[in-house]
């Protein structure tokens, strides 16, 4: 089926990916991207490219692109009250063997763009709108719009709409919530209006107790700005602060800002400066850290793609060009034959997605509730990375052929790209 009439709700990463591929196996799709927002989001913090989605975005011809685009962030120094350094933790100069900071770190709205910009002239794009119900037949798939009410048959859904996909929690019968789970951790992000670094190409990360981060990032924006990072970490004993964070999230911004004053006034550091920012900046907003692992990633013409089916912290980008990937080369694989291609994509994706652990544990011990905690974490950092013990591990590995995971995917016979 070459001409498959395909509709992507959703126009971030994952969406843009797909769409890119399918257009590579079928020219001649229809291809139709809803978006809520009205219009495209190119905003958002940074993001990094690991894994199988290095050789994808080397394949779509697209790495010199990012590269040239990145943040060019040269680790993470995690400072005192005082703004000393206690310790670093370098960028690996590699994409076979990265650490905390990516080779490709670059800022959401700027990869957003690169996977779109190929596309756009080539999809009908639907703004200020979303997918309100949808209902199955044999022969399609009919979606009902959320403000026009408009009805419409497609051969394929796919839902690229997020951590809260409306559309899952309809597939699967559920509310959206029922599939989130959460990492005891909430982020506000934000761009402030000053180069609160200094010039400087290290982000900073620091910690007060109660969990609170202040994480900024390097913007290499000549105006001189900031990539601020409010991060708040809850255990399961502490549900008053994280029931308060919730709530925050869903009254929304301002809400959350206000919430951001109260916890954060007396953090130290350079909290009073990073709050200002805050609420100058034009691009806030703040999320849950939280996981999705749906029981099923597809029923019959409809399919779960990126954070709306396995949103990762730390790797969810990775996952979501991976995933965009996988699904277009199934429908070539299967001949847009759409149900056995979406079974073929769950076999691929599911394993990868299931078999990866939560990140939970690792952040509480990396971000101590304590001020001797603190100091524990800071000596072993400062220990670790002052004798280099961080490089070598990473030279180690790299000498005995250890590098990162990559996904076990089917070799697709994918046709030439056009001249």
């Amino acid at each position: 089926m070459s001409n498959l009439d395909v509709l992507i709700s959703g126009s971030g990463i994952a969406g843009s990916v797909f769409a890119f591929w399918l257009l590579r196996a079928y020219p001649n799709a229809k291809i139709t991207i809803v978006e809520r927002d009205a219009s495209l989001r190119l905003t958002g913090a940074s993001v990094d490219i690991r894994s199988s989605a290095v050789d994808i975005i080397t394949w779509m011809g697209l790495e010199p692109t990012i590269r040239n685009q990145t943040t060019n962030e040269q680790g993470v120094q995690f400072v005192d009250a005082n703004g000393k350094g206690v310790a670093t933790l370098e960028a690996s100069g590699r994409s076979d063997i990265q650490s905390f900071t990516s080779e490709y770190e670059i800022f959401r709205g700027a990869l957003a763009k690169i996977f779109i910009d190929p596309i756009i002239d080539h999809v009908t794009t639907i703004f200020d709108e979303s997918v309100d119900d949808f209902e199955q037949h044999d022969d399609g798939v009919v979606v009902t719009f959320a403000k026009s009410k408009e009805k419409k048959t497609y051969d394929l859904l796919v839902a690229a709409d997020g951590l809260r996909s409306k559309i899952r929690g309809a597939m699967l019968n559920t509310t959206p919530e029922e599939q989130i789970q959460g990492e005891g951790a909430h982020a506000a992000y934000f761009t402030i209006k000053q180069d609160l670094l200094q010039g400087g190409r290290l982000a900073q990360w620091y910690n007060a107790p109660n969990g609170r981060v202040i994480f900024l990032r390097p913007d290499p924006d000549p105006a001189g700005r900031t990539r601020g990072n409010l991060i708040n970490l809850t255990t399961n004993r502490e549900l008053e602060t994280r029931q308060k964070l919730d709530n925050a999230l869903r009254q929304g911004n301002e809400s959350y800002m206000t919430l951001m004053d109260d916890l954060f006034h007396d953090a130290g550091w350079l909290a009073p400066e990073v709050l200002q920012g805050m609420h100058e900046s034009d691009d806030f907003y703040c999320s849950l850290f939280g996981r999705v692992r749906s029981p099923k990633l597809q029923d019959g013409r409809v399919v779960l793609l990126g954070d709306a089916g396995y949103a990762t912290p730390g790797i969810g980008t990775s996952l979501a060009i991976t995933g965009g990937y996988v699904l277009a080369g199934e429908l070539m694989k299967h001949s847009g034959d759409v149900q056995m291609a979406l079974k073929g994509y769950e076999e691929v994706m599911a394993p990868l997605v299931h078999g990866l652990p939560s990140a939970a544990a690792g952040m509480q011990w990396f971000n101590p509730q304590t001020w001797w905690g603190i100091r524990i974490r800071n000596m072993i950092l400062g220990s670790v990375t002052g004798l280099r013990l961080d490089k070598l591990a990473m030279l180690a590995a790299s000498a005995l052929g250890y590098t990162e995971k990559k996904a076990s995917m089917p070799e697709y016979p994918w046709p030439a790209e056009a001249s």
